[in-house]
């Protein structure tokens, strides 16, 4: 789906018209200029850059396609029936208040970490003279097959991984500060790269065709 790029500048609460308070994610998306055009994708642009960061490859990109040089470049699926051209800047209110996105990112690295920690393992007992209540256990039999079997569960590094959070409700859209304002949270750190797209699964419903 059709969607921006943005910078997570962190989270905050607002008042609903309900007067209820909602915890929200404020997200800096676009403005995303189109740099490439493709049959079922645009690649978009982001963030201004410094030109001494970039090659000689990615500055003659930018200085072909008469567009400020940007640090990050992503590729969203197009809609189909639209019609996009390269150096178009797409912006937030691409999006409506009261819709959903899929907001995706890298998840915060939180360092190496127990099974327990990483995939919730329910732990040894307690009482009754164990001394094993947080350990990993029997990994496999020493005989047969005499390894351990790849992928099993085991202790390391938690989080710095690709996410996707499906179905957040877009709870105000600022047209004039380029922000976004979702509800709950988003993957990353503070000023970390995502890709907001409408979302996959929760899409307004097409109008029926008159007879």
């Amino acid at each position: 789906m059709i969607g921006l790029i943005g910078k997570k500048i962190g989270m905050t609460q607002i008042f609903a018209a309900d007067n209820s308070l909602v915890g929200v994610t404020a997200i800096q998306a676009g403005p995303c200029p189109i740099l490439a055009v493709k049959e079922k994708n645009i690649q978009l642009g982001f963030d201004a850059a410094n030109e001494k960061s970039l090659k000689k490859a990615q500055l003659g990109l930018y200085k072909k396609l008469n567009v400020t040089p940007r640090k990050v470049m992503r590729d969203v699926s197009r809609e189909p029936e639209a019609e996009y051209k390269v150096g178009d800047e797409l912006k937030v209110d691409l999006f409506t208040e009261g819709e959903f996105v899929d907001v995706s990112g890298v998840s915060i690295g939180k360092g190496f970490a127990g099974g327990m920690k990483r995939w919730h393992w329910k732990g040894g007992p307690r009482t009754h003279g164990s001394t094993s209540h947080r350990r990993i256990g029997s990994a496999g039999s020493s005989t047969t097959p005499g390894r351990v079997f790849k992928g099993h569960h085991m202790p390391g590094h938690l989080g710095a991984q690709r996410a996707t959070i499906q179905n957040l409700k877009v709870i105000k859209v600022d047209l004039e500060n380029n922000l976004l304002l979702v509800e709950g949270g988003v993957p990353g750190h503070k000023n970390a790269y995502l890709v907001v797209t409408k979302s996959f699964k929760k899409r307004p419903k097409k109008a029926a065709a008159k007879k």
